[in-house]
């Protein structure tokens, strides 16, 4: 499982992460938009959304690639606009462990995990604790905005 979770002027985009043949993701429909403030309704869309998990979707080439889905939701045209003031982590499960990385864009426009901002959970984690988690750093973000 892998989620991106957006964070832009206080509001938190999940987009669903769809998986291409190659092991991809790219961002599809269903979308939530919710405030970061809104601890309740946070914790309900990120349960949903890590329940969905990853549809597998059609592998594109580059530049066959859709607008990000996101725009629509946040009100901008570009995604350079949506980046700006934006912070991006992930939340991935392989084997039953969880992970939380803080994303940083690179030189090359790609967006990586940063290390020394990598949480890795201990085996037996389980998902409301992980949801937990990522809805305090998520706040937390907000409030240092």
């Amino acid at each position: 499982m892998y989620c991106d979770l957006c964070l832009r002027k206080a509001t938190v985009y999940l987009p669903t992460m769809g998986r291409m043949d190659k092991g991809f993701y790219r961002g599809v429909e269903p979308v939530a938009a919710v405030s970061a403030s809104n601890t309740n309704a946070l914790r309900q869309t990120l349960a949903e959304t890590i329940a969905r998990g990853n549809p597998d979707v059609p592998m594109l080439r580059r530049r066959e690639w859709p607008p990000p889905v996101v725009l629509k939701y946040a009100g901008v045209k570009s995604w350079s606009a949506f980046e700006r003031g934006m912070r991006l982590w992930s939340i991935s499960e392989k084997n039953g462990n969880f992970q939380i990385a803080e994303q940083e864009k690179q030189p090359n426009g790609m967006w990586r995990g940063k290390p020394a901002q990598t949480i890795a959970f201990p085996p037996g984690t389980t998902t409301d604790d992980v949801i937990e988690r990522m809805i305090a750093i998520v706040q937390e973000a907000t409030r240092q905005q």
